[in-house]
């Protein structure tokens, strides 16, 4: 990309994002296109910062710089109080600097990068962990990422049922009529049946320490897949080792982590591992468990920005129009 040298920068907010109808599958290639630039050193990341202040609300940011000379630094805050207020759970916002000048150059709202990239995320795991005849999807948990998963998921798998478990009705049957309206066979169940049944598993619940571990390992099929969002959470630890294969995104950013997701010596190898084939899979059912990385964020950001400025999409913001006396 060309040296960004003003102080004007272009404002992407959510809607435009969404807007741009960037297939899941493309951004499922960006963030291996991503990986491989990071096992080759032109993509720098650090691990993800978190930080959990009590009331239930989730803190986190990310920073990357990578060879299209782009420095992305997300901020990211969950707020389970906001539905009771009108407004999103998560917000956020992403911005993208020139990493030649320092110049801000872009302004990206934040929810909707981080609903599709931990899509992708988990697209770009099972595409090489799962069975690619999987016909039937279970949630545990339907909230935002439940939906963004079952756009990646059918992007490259014949799907025909989904399976949903989670405690509010209201997300169970918003997900359940969406999947329908798609032409897939929808079903409330148990968190139990959803495990047993599923060919692919997505766990997506609050993350909350406080919660009790609930799903078993034992329940799921011989060679289904997992996706885990919500850092293992809901799983009960004894029966982790049930995993013949257990993937995570970053080993950096996992050593680092103060609270484990899982045992060390359960771990196979990351999601960089896994794209360049240093994993080898046994037979059993497997897990990707992940915390979200940087690498995500500046593959889907740089993607999405990439196309608003091919398509003349988002707002131009002069930086003389932010003083305060115009």
């Amino acid at each position: 990309m060309t040296l960004h040298l003003t102080d004007d920068f272009l404002y992407l907010p959510d809607q435009a994002l969404e807007a741009l109808n960037i297939p899941p599958s493309q951004i499922a290639d960006a963030i291996e296109t991503a990986l491989i630039a990071k096992s080759e050193g032109r993509l720098h990341v650090t691990p993800k910062s978190a930080l959990m202040p009590g009331g239930g609300r989730y803190m986190m940011s990310t920073l990357a710089i990578g060879d299209e000379g782009l420095t992305v630094l997300k901020t990211v805050a969950v707020c389970p109080d906001n539905p009771g207020r009108n407004l999103p759970a998560i917000n956020g916002a992403i911005m993208i600097l020139d990493a030649e000048t320092g110049l801000l150059k872009a302004v990206l709202g934040a929810n909707w990068i981080t609903a599709h990239r931990t899509a992708a995320l988990s697209a770009v795991a099972a595409r090489r962990m799962a069975s690619l005849d999987a016909q039937t999807i279970g949630f545990i948990g339907c909230g935002v990422q439940a939906h963004s998963h079952l756009t990646a998921f059918r992007d490259f798998l014949p799907l025909k049922r989904v399976l949903a478990c989670g405690r509010g009705a209201a997300n169970r049957d918003a997900l359940c009529e969406r999947a329908e309206r798609d032409g897939l066979e929808a079903v409330v169940a148990s968190a139990e049946e959803t495990i047993k049944q599923s060919d692919i598993v997505v766990t997506s619940v609050t993350l909350d320490y406080t919660i009790t571990p609930f799903l078993d390992v034992s329940w799921m099929k011989p060679n289904a897949f997992a996706a885990i969002t919500d850092l293992c959470i809901p799983w009960m630890p004894e029966t982790i080792r049930s995993f013949s294969t257990i993937v995570v995104d970053d080993m950096e950013q996992e050593r680092s982590a103060e609270k484990p997701m899982v045992a060390r010596d359960t771990i196979n190898g990351d999601l960089t591992d896994l794209v360049t084939g240093k994993v080898a899979q046994t037979q059993g059912p497997s897990a990707f468990a992940f915390r979200g990385i940087a690498l995500g964020d500046y593959a889907a950001s740089v993607l999405a920005l990439g196309r608003a400025e091919a398509l003349g999409a988002g707002q131009r913001v002069a930086a003389d129009a932010m003083d305060t006396g115009r």
